[in-house]
């Protein structure tokens, strides 16, 4: 078991660099660069700035260089030092712009994802358990309506609901006295108030995908001749649910862990932009659009990083789960 760990967090080195490298050649292909942007805008205000200067500023920040020279840089003083660069929107180091908004990222990311597995699993099984009972019917078409409305629009209508019953609409994760204000159990509670629309809206369209799925694997596994047997030697019913059935069942839900974080991470910037959330959805999306290289690269190779461990956290699980995934690795 550690042997295999140790050949995947060896194996997971040139995947993070290959998938940088990438990362950074595409944010590089759209035409123009940062410059360009910032002397549009400026143009825009009625400002002129002549050739001469935009090319100084060009090669005061390194823009003039191949990107493959950007990229060497980037990538020594991240390795070297732990600089992950310069951004010219913010017209600060990048390390600090991630880690202003990072945390309240992590923490956004990571309750809609238990939220997801808290609410999905139980769901899924119980619908599996009662196939073509009306709850089934309920949930299954609780999971379709959930899958099929885009999140803006249902925070949009979360947040109407919100202003008619409380008088508050939830925007931010703080109300306005709490923005600035230091920590403390007032501030905390409000946040948690804050709290329930974002993780319901990011959250919601994992839950209704996984709910379904786990719902599928359950009504596989319970078809199976190991049932007949469990029954036949006198086990409870719900301990044969939970002891076979359920472990099985779970399989693919753990090897969704990878790609849930990331979706999550992804999916929940347009619902930022809409909630108003301080988190770094509206960052990353303002960087891509200003072409902001440093910034966009650094958060985009976060992203691949988050895909790349949750993928060995999920083996790790499986492994963990399934006897006769671990006798495979034994056999390897």
């Amino acid at each position: 078991m550690l042997s295999y760990i140790v050949r995947r967090v060896i194996f997971m080195i040139p995947v993070v660099l290959l998938i940088s490298i990438i990362v950074f050649f595409i944010i590089q292909l759209p035409p123009g660069d940062f410059i360009s942007i910032y002397a549009a805008k400026m143009t825009t205000g009625g400002e002129i700035i002549d050739d001469a200067s935009l090319a100084a500023m060009r090669s005061a920040y390194g823009l003039d260089q191949a990107w493959y020279v950007q990229y060497g840089k980037w990538m020594w003083g991240m390795i070297s030092r732990g600089d992950f660069g310069y951004s010219l929107n913010y017209n600060r180091p990048v390390s600090g712009i991630i880690g202003q908004y990072m945390s309240l990222t992590l923490v956004v990311s990571i309750i809609s994802m238990l939220f997801t597995y808290a609410v999905s699993i139980p769901i899924g099984i119980f619908s599996a358990v009662r196939q073509y009972s009306i709850a089934d019917y309920v949930f299954t078409a609780f999971g379709f309506l959930g899958m099929a409305t885009p999140n803006f629009l249902l925070a949009i209508i979360l947040m109407y609901f919100s202003y008619i019953w409380v008088g508050d609409p939830m925007l931010g994760l703080f109300s306005p006295e709490f923005v600035d204000a230091a920590w403390s159990f007032a501030k905390f509670e409000d946040f948690l108030k804050h709290m329930i629309i974002p993780v319901i809206v990011i959250g919601l369209g994992s839950t209704c995908d996984l709910i379904r799925v786990m719902r599928a694997q359950m009504l596989d596994e319970m078809d199976k001749p190991y049932m007949l047997t469990a029954r036949a030697k006198g086990l409870s019913e719900k301990k044969i649910i939970m002891k076979y059935p359920v472990r099985a069942a779970i399989n693919p839900i753990v090897s969704t862990i990878g790609w849930s974080l990331t979706s999550i991470f992804t999916g929940s910037t347009i619902t930022a932009i809409v909630l108003n959330l301080p988190t770094q959805g509206p960052v990353m999306y303002k960087a891509l659009l200003s072409q902001d290289m440093y910034l966009a690269g650094t958060w985009l190779l976060f992203m691949a990083v988050c895909i790349v461990l949750g993928t060995l956290l999920s083996d790790i699980l499986l492994v963990w789960l399934d006897p006769r995934i671990r006798m495979q690795r034994k056999g390897m």
